[in-house]
């Protein structure tokens, strides 16, 4: 069966740099990512669920999925499918003062966070930084090699998946054709619900989503929905190496 948008699919992955030195930045193997001296204690490796054509991978990998069937492929993506080209835009000339006042020295390639923003450091020039706001590897050629393990049909593991994804907590996940319930130790709050409900109904495709407490009391939104308000005076901070 051909793989087609909107499907859940279950994958394996390893992304290089389209190069000549293939450098590997990314993959879902653990003993890759430690031979590469890539691995992260915080990254959960293994396969993962994704829904095809809702942006949870690369552009690029989203439209190579279409149309393949489970297997091994190797799919050659272009900088603008990939973290797109370098934007002019996103370089900024920033104050020494601004460094100082955090206590941070900075010099080039130093990662540092400016109002939730990561970039790098490029240029030190007496008082003025350059700061780079561009993905890494933006302009950047990749190969990233991908494993198609199956396609998920069942609506109760494809609905788990989504939540798993989402990195929420629920305490359970029933489905069948045509309903989910979702129960959870409190109640969210109704318009959060509700969004999660046309989520739920337009990519599994089922009349009804029914949410449970086993507790009454309304709990907040939890942090995974929740958007972190930009603060008005720029706080710097280095970023810390995974």
């Amino acid at each position: 069966m051909a793989i087609k948008q909107g499907d859940f699919v279950e994958i394996n992955y390893t992304g290089k740099i389209n190069d000549t030195e293939k450098a590997i930045f990314d993959t879902t193997d653990k003993e890759i990512a430690k031979k590469e001296e890539i691995y992260s204690p915080k990254t959960k490796y293994g396969p993962v669920v994704i829904v095809v054509g809702e942006g949870q991978v690369l552009p690029g990998i989203d439209k190579q999925l279409i149309g393949k069937e489970p297997g091994k492929y190797t799919f050659d993506i272009p900088d603008v499918d990939a973290f797109g080209k370098k934007d002019a835009k996103k370089l900024k000339l920033l104050s020494m003062k601004i460094f100082t006042k955090e206590n941070i020295k900075p010099y080039p390639g130093l990662q540092v966070n400016i109002d939730n923003q990561i970039g790098f450091v490029r240029t030190v020039s007496g008082g003025r930084i350059i700061v780079d706001f561009n993905h890494p590897l933006s302009s950047k050629d990749l190969i990233y090699d991908v494993e198609v393990l199956r396609i998920i049909t069942d609506k109760q593991e494809q609905a788990q998946s989504f939540f798993d994804s989402m990195g929420m907590p629920v305490d359970k996940v029933t489905a069948t054709e045509k309903e989910i319930t979702v129960t959870t130790k409190k109640l969210l709050p109704e318009e959060f619900n509700k969004a999660l409900a046309n989520d739920l109904k337009r990519l599994i495709k089922v009349d009804n989503v029914s949410f449970v407490a086993t507790e009454g009391n309304k709990e907040e939104v939890p942090k995974v929905a929740q958007v972190p308000k930009m603060a008005q005076v720029p706080k710097m901070a280095q970023a810390k190496k995974e």
